[in-house]
């Protein structure tokens, strides 16, 4: 029997930093209700994702996926490049 992996953790995001050296900033929206008074709530988080080539430039909407910690701040690895910026 053979045994696979589980599927890693993945999100969507954009990029609003690349000033790290194979390192980007990547802010993940996520909507959620309050669990009181039921108004949709936008919550925002920045995550630093491990971007090897350097290809990712500000704006572009990206899927990171978890991966072991790289770094002390760094546990994501960016596994595509889903859209790039228009500017």
């Amino acid at each position: 029997m053979t045994e696979s992996r589980p599927v890693p953790r993945a999100l969507y995001g954009k990029v609003v930093s690349n000033k790290m050296q194979k390192t980007i900033l990547v802010e993940v929206v996520r909507i959620e209700r309050h669990s009181l008074y039921g108004k949709v709530l936008r919550r925002k988080t920045k995550m630093k994702a491990h971007d090897e080539q350097g290809q990712c430039k500000m704006g572009d909407q990206v899927k990171i996926i978890y991966s072991r910690p790289i770094s002390k701040g760094k546990s994501w690895r960016v596994a595509e490049i889903c859209g790039k910026n228009s500017v």
